[in-house]
């Protein structure tokens, strides 16, 4: 009995102590050590918690608009009204102030104050995301999942373990609706699953006028067409090279498919025989296809360093599925001794986005790989500034509004891709980026051993049932793709 009076008493007295700003603390002109680095971010009203870890010596507390709030095992923690009722007090300037203090023997001392901005746009409620082992020669366990952004939880669409252990991969939807997805799975019951509102379809996609089963998909915003590239892709692994993987083409086209016929077609601008075509996007208005291009150095992999992809488009007709009869050259990347992957237009058609590196087409293993802008309406390209780190920035992804762009990232470790989120302003100037939230972010980064890949909005929750895809990957022979006459 009093065991338990002494137990009260003595949190009463902690919730006492931690009830106010503490005395007499003496400032040092230091950035406190936290984890994420959430210093000057900008971040949607409706996201998650920032949930973050004092990373530094001594007991901390966190003073935010007037309220303590104190570490749990070394994590400050906010609960959703908590975290809310933060948001609603910031400043005429959109921001909340955060001071942490710290007690080391015995004296309090305060840390530099750091500000979050709260932007008035909401981002996408959802987003979704392969997890992978950071390797390719074995998949292992993967699957294809999605995240509530307004919260910590988590739903699977899509693992392998329910069909074999196989590949699947490029989940892509039609600007962000969760009801029209794409993706593939390899191998054991492989096929190309297409969703198409609340229809599930598995399609052999592999033809006698192309080089591979098809590849890297993009939808059409009518979501009546999927642009896909067909590639012969090859691997190598360096033993001293900072890029430690190198994936690159030995031939690839880029083709269109027809949803409601089943029907590939391509312009001999899209498909030529001294090209390597890539990673196609189309326009938010669907008149024009982008994609990657680059000249067919070889032999592969001798010439690996040597292949470098400028971004191009093609006139595209929704109407009759046809292609202009010239290119326009966006962007000579090679002119510059560059190379270009994973375009990305705007909502709006203004901007589009890229990823611009020192050769060949895969960059996510390439360290000097940076996010970089294209102004359409003028024609100026330049780097993301704020955005970039010194380690890879490589697939990324736009919100339905434009105001969002989520992308992928190696800063933290140099090993496994991790989502970062930034908001684009109308001239396309993007805010320092902010990692994923998580209920203890610390714990739950260094335990993860796989790699967030694909990162993709979504305007709701993918509902299709991971049984329903499971049965047509199992039980379905699939429908054979054909060419356009």
């Amino acid at each position: 009995m009093m065991n338990r009076v002494f137990m009260i008493l003595a949190a009463a007295l902690t919730m006492v102590s931690c009830s106010g700003r503490p005395e007499s603390a003496t400032p040092i002109d230091e950035e406190a050590p936290i984890f994420p680095d959430y210093r000057e971010v900008t971040v949607p009203s409706n996201i998650a918690p920032l949930n973050f870890s004092f990373l530094g010596e001594g007991r901390a507390v966190l003073l935010v608009c007037g309220e303590v709030v104190r570490e749990r095992s070394g994590v400050f923690r906010f609960s959703s009204r908590g975290w809310k009722r933060l948001l609603s007090k910031r400043g005429e300037d959109g921001s909340v102030e955060f001071t942490i203090f710290t007690n080391k023997d015995g004296k309090w001392l305060s840390y530099n104050p750091f500000r979050i901005y709260i932007s008035p746009d909401p981002i996408d409620p959802w987003f979704s995301y392969r997890l992978i082992p950071p390797g390719y020669q074995g998949w292992q366990e993967m699957g294809i999942y999605q995240r509530d952004l307004e919260s910590y939880s988590e739903k699977t669409i899509m693992r392998n373990d329910l069909t074999g252990g196989n590949c699947l991969n490029c989940h892509t939807y039609r600007d962000g609706d969760p009801s029209k997805m794409v993706f593939h799975a390899r191998s054991s019951f492989g096929g190309t699953v297409v969703v198409n509102e609340g229809k599930i379809e598995k399609l052999n996609t592999k033809t006698d006028s192309t080089i591979s089963a098809l590849v890297y998909p993009f939808w059409h915003p009518s979501g009546e067409y999927i642009a896909f590239s067909v590639n012969k892709t090859l691997q190598a692994f360096h033993n001293h090279d900072a890029n430690r993987i190198e994936v690159y083409d030995e031939a690839s086209d880029v083709v269109v498919y027809n949803v409601r016929t089943h029907e590939i077609a391509w312009s001999p601008l899209t498909k030529a025989e001294d090209r390597f075509e890539t990673f196609p996007t189309f326009s938010p208005d669907g008149k024009w296809l982008y994609f990657c291009s680059a000249e067919a150095v070889g032999p592969m992999p001798d010439k690996y360093k040597e292949a470098r992809y400028g971004l191009y488009r093609i006139a595209f007709n929704p109407g009759d599925m046809s292609f202009g009869d010239s290119l326009e050259c966006v962007y000579d990347a090679p002119a510059e001794g560059a190379s270009v992957s994973f375009p990305r237009v705007s909502p709006d058609g203004r901007f589009l986005c890229f990823t611009r590196h020192g050769y060949g087409n895969f960059s996510i293993w390439h360290k000097d790989a940076d996010l970089w802008m294209v102004d359409l309406s003028d024609g100026s390209v330049r780097p993301m500034e704020g955005v970039n780190s010194s380690d890879v920035e490589s697939f990324h992804t736009w919100s339905s509004d434009g105001k969002w762009l989520v992308f992928s990232s190696r800063r933290d470790d140099g090993l496994y891709t991790k989502p970062y989120f930034t908001h684009i302003d109308a001239e396309g100037h993007a805010t320092k980026p902010f990692l994923l939230p998580q209920k203890d972010p610390t714990r739950y980064y260094k335990r993860l051993m796989k790699s967030y890949n694909l990162p993709a909005f979504t305007t709701g929750k993918v509902s299709v049932s991971k049984r329903g895809l499971t049965d047509v990957l199992r039980k379905s022979p699939g429908t054979d793709v054909g060419v356009k006459e």
